[in-house]
């Protein structure tokens, strides 16, 4: 990489990659407000006989919430590693407190008189819209921007193992702005094995100042306590980011988390972000609300209609019960319409592939999803929730916890009308072990990323594949 773009961090410039995203914050804001005011000055929403005074009140606190937000809410859009669900989730939590701190301020100093409460939700998502558009959109531009090679930190990787090899690759082929300048090892053989090879351990130091290298990435073993010492301790001096890469890597091969017993660190081997409280009322508050709305207003119409169609077709209940295993091993009933002729294989045999079991009804609402609709009941009850991984019958259970790996962990989270495996192909029969590991790992990737902003996008691809009609819905 030639010189000049070498300079795109080191030159000086970089820190103006905030700015220009503030910049950018700050008019869109600001000209979203310009249109509202001009727009509605006639409406007797925004007092038309505004004075010099009001008007200049009304800008200082447009600008300063935005700038009393930030003060809270980081967005860290410039950071090497962040990803776009992060992204989302910390402009939407932005936007909703600037919302609130900005209507109580024009409230306050009497720049309004109180609004209509749905024009105003409606204005305050279409400024969330913009403002989250931007930042994506930012993030996205500045990715393609350090691809090219601009704005890079440099990276010298200490240590040559199958740790180092790994970091060197994920920092390679990502576009988060790093650029690798080689390796340093006190083994020198494997220096022609490496891909660019710099020297021994006591060369990184004063390679580190000539070349001001950004970050270390170190990868030595536990034994080499006193060198790593000596490495963090020269960083700490010189303002470079010590990274230390650890060795268990070669048995955790996914997400894990980090806390503390007073000072004694304790690995976590599984990232559960449902085992916080925040996360958890979160998702229960959304579940009671969404579930509580569609009972109160959609489930009663779609009762009566199917209700009399499920009756008509053929004879017995319209709902079908059916026991499944819920979250740490719970039994609970789960509640469809049913969509099968009374037989007695409904509690043992999967629905296959033109089942002769299914009514004409019930394959209709197999392939919209609308047998799922009285599960709204389960998750009103909180034996469900509205997103998480679907539960099985408990025969199955019994079967594949024995012969699946991991397939007990998907209980760790309660279970779902719809999730991730389902709306990412693996919905319906299952038909080899292989098929069940597949749903199993999509299942346990959803525990272990489980975001508020996952499941809105689960349950928005969940109604598109029902608009649309799916192949494995039968």
């Amino acid at each position: 990489m030639n010189t000049e773009k070498r300079e795109g961090y080191n030159g000086g410039y970089a820190y103006l990659i905030d700015w220009v995203l503030r910049f950018g914050d700050l008019l869109i804001i600001n000209k979203f407000f310009f249109l509202v005011f001009f727009i509605f000055r006639e409406n007797d929403i925004i007092d038309h006989h505004l004075f010099y005074k009001e008007k200049v009140i009304s800008f200082l606190l447009i600008n300063l919430c935005y700038f009393f937000t930030s003060s809270f809410i980081r967005f860290h859009i410039s950071s090497n590693v962040i990803h776009l669900d992060k992204i989302i989730q910390r402009s939407s939590s932005f936007i909703v407190l600037y919302v609130l701190l900005l209507t109580a301020g024009f409230s306050v100093f009497q720049v309004m008189k109180i609004p209509p409460i749905i024009p105003w939700i409606i204005g305050f998502l279409v400024l969330g819209t913009l403002f989250i558009g931007w930042h994506v959109l930012f993030r996205v531009l500045l990715k393609r921007y350090r691809k090219k090679g601009y704005n890079f930190r440099k990276v010298v990787i200490i240590g040559s193992g199958v740790g180092a090899i790994k970091i060197y690759e994920s920092l390679l082929s990502s576009e988060y702005g790093y650029k690798v300048l080689g390796f340093f090892d006190d083994n020198i053989e494997r220096g022609n094995v490496l891909p660019n090879y710099l020297g021994k351990v006591e060369d990184v130091k004063e390679y580190a100042k000539k070349e001001k290298v950004d970050d270390i990435f170190c990868t030595l073993s536990g034994s080499s306590e006193d060198i790593v010492y000596d490495l963090i301790h020269f960083s700490d001096k010189s303002m470079i980011r010590f990274h230390l890469v650890p060795e268990f890597h070669k048995y955790i091969k996914r997400r894990f988390s980090l806390h503390f017993i007073e000072s004694t660190p304790v690995l976590n081997l599984r990232y559960e972000p449902l085992q916080k409280f925040v996360n958890r009322f979160i998702k229960r508050s959304f579940d009671l609300a969404f579930s509580g709305l569609v009972l109160i207003t959609i489930f009663p119409i779609v009762y009566i209609i199917f209700g009399l169609l499920i009756k008509r077709e053929s004879p017995g209940p319209v709902f079908f019960k059916q026991k499944r295993t819920g979250i740490k091993g719970q039994e609970f009933y789960c509640y469809k319409f049913r969509s099968m002729r009374l037989n007695p294989d409904a509690n043992k045999k999967q629905a296959t592939e033109h089942d002769p079991r299914v009514t004409k009804i019930g394959a209709f609402m197999r392939k919209t999803s609308i047998d799922e609709l009285p599960q709204f009941i389960n998750v009103f009850r909180n034996e469900m929730s509205i997103v998480g991984p679907r539960p099985h019958m408990l025969q199955h259970t019994e079967l594949y916890s024995s012969i699946v790996d991991k397939f007990m962990v998907r209980h760790l989270v309660k279970p779902g009308i719809t999730g991730w495996a389902q709306v990412t192909g693996w919905r319906g029969e299952t038909k080899t072990v292989e098929e069940m590991e597949e749903r199993v790992r999509k299942d346990v990737w959803y525990l272990e990323n489980w975001t508020f902003f996952l499941d809105l996008k689960i349950i928005f691809l969940t109604v598109y594949n029902a608009i649309k009609g799916e192949e494995r819905a039968y």
